[in-house]
């Protein structure tokens, strides 16, 4: 049966049937992404697409809000109970725009941030140099030390002593390691700053009760709704009741017009799927696959930032292998492993070819790969590097990695035990 999409235009659907067939037959370890479920695919294509809602639950701006109302409702209170924060705004379009609208709730133009710099495994949207934020706003990092992997807090709270900032920014893009949310709070309120708290990478733990929650000790917590959690590519915030009103209208009218009513069905979709003791047994697979991963890893000889990992992440040191970053990554993809090239902490090379690799999880998790798999991906990847300049090899490494695809299909149907679902 021609589907309207290939009638239409045909080009566009060859173009995704491709991208479906890579995301298929290759090993996706880049930790940001996912594979979200056909229930969350067929929200986030669904006629919501077509509808305006600017506003929120209740006082829109447009008529015909009858069922869009009840969408938004419910994510929110499926995020609330999830998460147990007081509010939560759903609107926002991305992370980072997140983020902004979270400063620009207690913050004025001017104002100082500090957040954990960039090349130690912070996000741009933290204040770095070259985004917005740190043009907004008077941008301060703190870093990790780069011979544990671990936070000073004594530092830290010198730092924050020393430029009182308005906001102290927690959470990391590229950090292996658990992050303790309670003292960055006590540091933050002993210095006047709100704490913000970005979760964007390690949601799906958290909701999972693997990861301590920063909801008690934040003013503000922002999060991405795909990564671990594996929902729709969107933005959520939640606060502290005192907030809400501030946090709502920093994000709308403050950076947005209407939401993407689509997208937040679908994230509504991906909430009640993560309220389930199948997306509890995922997420401490996750952990379980990124532990074997990485001790395998190192056993191979790779050196890893931080000796490890304790979440979905791994950051690899490869100054010991004497291979960039950037080739490595990109021999791995030619093997059919996907992955992202990456700085690691003090690296003294430039950020577009510099001397670390970033893997994770939560998508070979979503597959149904375990631990042997682990030591069997930790092998194929010593086999591109060892070989790096050999595409005989590297072709053979990637007819491997088709085979452990084959293996583990992008999971297609729901089962429904006791009335929940849950992704097979």
């Amino acid at each position: 049966m021609i589907t309207p999409l290939e009638q239409y235009d045909p080009q566009m659907y060859e173009l995704l049937r491709q991208e479906a067939a890579r995301q298929s037959a290759c090993i996706r370890l880049i930790p940001s992404e996912n594979y979200v479920s056909k229930a969350v695919m067929a929200a986030t294509g669904s006629c919501l697409t077509n509808k305006y809602a600017e506003g929120y639950p209740g006082k829109r701006y447009y008529e015909g809000q009858q069922i869009t109302d009840l969408v938004e409702s419910i994510a929110i209170e499926r995020a609330r109970k999830l998460f147990k924060a007081d509010h939560v705004n759903v609107q926002s379009h991305s992370g980072a725009v997140a983020n902004l609208a979270a400063y620009s709730a207690v913050a004025a133009v001017g104002d100082t941030i500090m957040g954990l710099a960039l090349p130690y495994g912070g996000h741009l949207s933290h204040g770095w140099k070259v985004s917005f934020t740190s043009k907004v706003f008077n941008s301060v990092s703190y870093e990790v030390d780069p011979e544990t992997g671990q936070f000073d807090f004594n530092k830290i709270e010198e730092l924050a002593k020393q430029h009182k900032p308005k906001i102290i920014i927690t959470g990391a893009s590229a950090y292996p390691r658990k992050i303790d949310f309670k003292t960055f709070g006590e540091i933050a309120k002993r210095v006047g700053a709100y704490h913000l708290s970005d979760i964007a990478h390690i949601s799906g733990l958290v909701v999972a009760g693997l990861h301590q929650s920063p909801v008690p000790y934040a003013d503000i917590v922002s999060t991405t709704t795909h990564k671990t959690l594996r929902g729709p590519r969107g933005g959520m915030l939640m606060c502290t009741a005192a907030l809400a009103d501030a946090i709502d209208k920093a994000v709308f009218p403050g950076l947005q017009g209407g939401p993407h009513m689509h997208t937040i069905s679908a994230l509504a979709v991906a909430l009640k799927e993560a309220d389930s003791p199948e997306f509890v047994a995922y997420a401490k697979q996750i952990i379980k696959n990124a532990k074997v991963l990485s001790e395998t890893l190192m056993e191979k000889g790779f050196k890893l930032f931080s000796g490890g990992t304790d979440n979905h992440l791994i950051l690899i040191d490869l100054r010991s292998k004497g291979i960039p970053g950037k080739k490595l990554s990109k021999a791995l993809d030619r093997a059919r492993i996907e992955t992202n090239y990456n700085t690691i902490p003090g690296d003294p090379a430039k950020p577009f070819n510099p001397n670390g690799l970033r893997i994770g999880t939560p998508a070979v998790t979503t597959r149904g790969m375990k631990e042997e798999q682990m030591k069997i991906i930790a092998s194929l990847i010593t086999k591109v590097a060892e070989n790096i300049d050999n595409e005989e090899i590297i072709a053979q490494v990637g007819r491997e990695s088709l085979l452990l695809c084959s293996q583990f299909p992008v999971p297609e149907h729901f089962i429904i035990p006791e009335k929940r679902f849950s992704l097979i």
